[in-house]
């Protein structure tokens, strides 16, 4: 079985269990994805499924990745990835992969996604400082204060948090548990958030974090 496969943010709501336990799931479009290229022990020194996601026109696509294409007897696609498989020769190049094909119901999984981008932000924003009093008379608001010491060491310490650039980051979200799939539609639902906008491409593999299971 192959480890995992590509799909498409929806949003979000909130679905109820059998118990009338009100769940709030992230809804996936995963798949379908097709096998454009098996990597092999032999041959690459491992064994993978390169999957591409979203079809895409041969003149939107730069000659060196579209002689890619055409060497596996692939169309084009947007999105390529390689994900782990189990057995290696149950696959073959051109096999669409759909979500009934890789999770069911209760698996786990890591879903890695793009953040959103939020430009330049200040280290309130981007990484939780208080500041300082908003009193009146007050000259110290949203600043960082201080940030290192004056004889010793003399120096910012490596990772101090600082203003810049915030989002935009591939950030992985490990043990969601999958609460629905409809294979029909290609739709899985996961508790809980996953990183990006709506319609952001995710990597949607099953967990390799040990620990109990439906968390």
């Amino acid at each position: 079985m192959v480890r995992g496969m590509l799909g498409k943010k929806i949003g979000m709501t909130q679905i109820f269990s059998e118990e009338g336990e009100v769940i709030p799931v992230t809804v996936i479009k995963a798949g379908p994805c097709r096998v454009v290229q098996k990597k092999t022990e032999e041959r690459d020194g491992y064994n993978a499924l390169q999957l591409g996601f979203e079809e895409k026109k041969e003149s939107r696509v730069n000659r060196p990745l579209l002689g890619h294409f055409r060497k596996h007897n692939s169309p084009p696609y947007y999105h390529l990835r390689e994900f782990e498989v189990d057995d290696i020769d149950a696959y073959q190049e051109g096999q669409e992969i759909k979500v009934g094909d890789v999770f069911k119901v209760g698996d786990l999984v890591d879903v890695t996604g793009i953040t959103k981008g939020r430009g330049f932000a200040g280290v309130m924003k981007k990484h939780n400082f208080s500041g300082g009093p908003d009193s009146h008379g007050s000259m110290f608001n949203r600043a960082p204060g201080s940030i290192g010491a004056a004889t010793f060491p003399a120096r910012v310490f490596k990772g101090h948090g600082l203003p810049g650039h915030y989002g935009a980051e591939r950030v992985t979200v490990q043990r969601l548990k999958v609460v629905r799939i409809d294979p029909e539609e290609g739709i899985i639902m996961v508790k809980g958030a996953v990183p990006g906008a709506r319609n952001g491409v995710l990597e949607i593999k099953h967990t390799k974090k040990a620990g109990k299971k439906g968390s």
